[in-house]
């Protein structure tokens, strides 16, 4: 791949990405403005909409945990550029998501409904700042690598990409895992909880969960004791507060 191709792929597949982000927000948001969201698109029974929901749940986290693998990296990378990689992860993510805006069915009825107002101003920020977590933590880490920009643009410099190092910058001296803290946030922050919205929330949830599973082993396997250190003194998800020591 010529290096001018490179960038263009990069640049283009991360615009696809942003978009799919932003669409992502008001998918789960409910808002208006979008076509198909949690709670609005084509109708089915119950039973149907719930079984196609979680295979598209599924599909998403099937993507999103075998293309993330070390050994299929390995793989992969015979067949396509290592320096389109990343890219071709956030393109296919992008898709997985763009499937499953379109193939989601509403359920229906309401798990809870908040309306008085601090409470559900609360639950707004909640959202919001769920959000405004999973931007942050990639950019505290490194944004333009995490989405196959760095990439691109090094290879057009002719330079090579440093070793992946273990650091421990802001949110993530608070708790391992912060973009996925700030999802967990965004799913559940909702001031009206419909039965869609419970599926959609719980699985995702689950998701994460086993994600972060075979995330963490793989993470161990790269940095070794320093990451069993850093696993043994900060939370995955949720901060710890220990009593020090006298």
């Amino acid at each position: 791949m010529s290096r001018a191709a490179a960038l263009l792929f990069a640049i283009i597949c991360y615009a696809i990405f942003f978009a799919t982000f932003l669409y992502l927000i008001a998918f789960v948001g409910a808002f208006p403005f979008v076509p198909r969201t949690v709670d609005a698109g084509p109708a089915a029974t119950p039973a149907i909409a719930a079984v196609v929901d979680l295979a598209l749940i599924a599909l998403f986290g099937l993507q999103h945990s075998i293309m993330a693998r070390p050994a299929f990296k390995a793989r992969w990378t015979r067949v396509i550029p290592p320096v389109a990689e990343r890219s071709v992860y956030v393109l296919v993510a992008s898709i997985a998501l763009m499937i499953l805006f379109l193939g989601w069915r509403p359920i229906g009825g309401t798990v809870w409904n908040v309306t008085a107002p601090a409470l559900n101003g609360l639950l707004w920020a909640v959202f919001w700042i769920g959000w405004v977590t999973v931007l942050i933590s990639t950019f505290l880490i490194n944004h333009f690598e995490l989405f196959g920009l760095q990439q691109a643009w090094f290879h057009t410099r002719g330079r090579a990409n440093s070793a992946p190092e273990l650091r421990e910058p802001s949110l993530y001296g608070v708790v391992r895992h912060p973009m996925m803290a700030g999802f967990f946030l965004a799913f559940w922050g909702t001031p009206h909880m419909t039965a869609s919205h419970l599926l959609l929330a719980a699985g995702m949830s689950v998701y994460i969960l086993i994600a972060l599973h075979y995330e963490e082993r793989d993470l161990v396997g790269l940095f070794g004791a320093d990451y069993e250190n850093y696993r043994g003194r900060v939370g995955m998800l949720v901060p710890r507060f220990r009593r020090r020591s006298a």
